[in-house]
């Protein structure tokens, strides 16, 4: 039943969808007309820079939303094109403009048509794939998107570079989607029709768990002139489970023995079942596309290499999944070199993607469950510690009962909006360093 849902939910979505072709390696991907154009476009423009947009519709009462293609930039520097929704009150806003609150989603994959705006229906609550609620291959949708649109903020989502608007995706290169949260912030700003303030915060889940403390902690990218949006002030960070590999590294190795150690460390770590794989074989596929020094063939066998490119340029998370488990089976670390190649630079590339060792321009709140077997717990723990001895407030909040990554988001939001309304009325949040630092 499950198979045949899908393939009928793939040909809804394809039937009014354009076929477009990867530049890299002519796999087909569908994609909807309206990023089928934003992939012919250049991305030139000022940082947040809207250089498209459509109105769509929303179930969320009292809202208008629209799809929206901005400037952005990578971690290198570069200029990119990201995706997205921005969902908004109807209505004029207050003379001090709307709060903005910046949504970083989790896991969709790595192919350009895995972004979650491209779903029907964007604009609505959080809708999760593995909960028995979800209705689509992908989660899409925005936390708590009802309460804050009766609170009068606008709530923005980017989809990440290379889910929609050309280039290839770079995942779990954090300092790469902290800068598409921030700009999309900026894109909010740009979008006179929302009313948007200077006022910002930034939550996600997951892979967008570690997008939001690495934007914390990039207050000159913050601070930058010149963009399509100036003066945004971000008053705090909410992270769902959120991963940070580099808080696990004190110091980037040194040497090839202790490089090769800990790479072998992280493979024997995420490669326990077919889910974790994939999640490190898809960090491993996006790591060369932020680091011009990797190649694929360093981790992965000839015949690896080839595979992992087809199913990561082609398919979205689940379905990629499932892939792997069909033509591989429990032989999927065969996939993997015995022993990787250039492992050093390799260790410092995953080091400089994740979290930057800086005091976070405003407070941090973790949520983070028991039963977490996706992103290990002890990573939000490290962060803390490193950050609160740095004289930052980053609160961690254990959730009650045995939730699990997946869990985390919904059981969380009745904590999370309280505290981002707090931030917003510009109350002063519980130092959560209390004892660490």
């Amino acid at each position: 039943m499950k198979k045949n849902f899908r393939l009928i939910s793939a040909f809804l979505l394809f039937s009014v969808s354009a076929l477009a072709f990867s530049a890299e390696d002519n796999t087909r991907v569908y994609l909807p007309a309206f990023y089928e154009a934003v992939m012919k476009m250049a991305p030139n423009g000022k940082l947040g820079q809207i250089i498209k947009k459509e109105s769509i519709s929303t179930s969320v009462k009292g809202a208008q939303a629209w799809r929206i293609a901005f400037i952005s930039s990578d971690l290198a520097g570069h200029k990119t094109i990201s995706t997205g929704i921005i969902v908004a009150p109807v209505g004029p806003a207050p003379q001090s403009g709307r709060p903005i609150v910046a949504w970083a989603h989790g896991t969709t994959g790595t192919a350009q048509n895995c972004g979650p705006s491209q779903l029907p229906n964007p604009a609505q609550a959080l809708n999760e794939y593995f909960l028995i609620g979800g209705n689509s291959g992908a989660d899409y949708g925005l936390p708590a998107v009802e309460r804050f649109i009766q609170d009068g903020y606008v709530i923005v989502a980017a989809d990440y570079q290379g889910l929609g608007g050309g280039g290839k995706h770079q995942y779990m290169v954090s300092g790469t989607q902290a800068r598409d949260a921030i700009n999309s912030i900026r894109a909010a700003g740009d979008m006179k029709e929302v009313g948007a303030g200077k006022k910002a915060l930034i939550y996600g889940w997951s892979q967008g768990g570690g997008t939001v403390l690495a934007a914390a902690s990039s207050p000159e990218y913050i601070a930058q002139k010149g963009t399509a949006f100036d003066g945004i002030e971000l008053v705090g960070f909410v992270a769902l489970a959120p991963p940070d590999v580099s808080a696990t590294i004190a110091t980037p190795p040194q040497d090839q023995a202790s490089a090769d150690k800990y790479i072998d460390g992280l493979v024997q770590a995420f490669s326990g079942d077919v889910m974790g794989f994939a999640h490190l074989s898809m960090t491993f596929w996006a790591l060369p596309n932020g680091f011009s020094n990797l190649q694929l063939e360093d981790v992965f066998t000839p015949e690896g290499a080839k595979a992992i490119n087809q199913i990561y340029t082609g398919k979205c998370v689940h379905t990629a999944v499932d892939t792997i488990t069909y033509n591989f089976g429990s032989t999927y670390k065969t996939l993997l070199n015995a022993k990787p190649k250039n492992s050093l630079a390799w260790a410092n590339a995953i080091y400089e993607s994740g979290v930057k060792k800086v005091k976070p321009v405003a407070p941090v709140t973790i949520y983070w469950g028991t039963k977490d077997t996706a992103v290990p717990p002890f990573m939000g723990k490290l962060y803390q510690e490193q950050m609160c001895k740095l004289g930052a407030n980053v609160a961690r909040t254990q959730l009650k009962g045995e939730q699990t990554h997946y869990t985390t988001p919904p059981v969380a939001e009745p904590l999370f909006v309280p505290w981002v309304e707090e931030r917003f009325a510009g109350k002063p949040a519980p130092n959560g360093c209390v004892g660490l630092q």
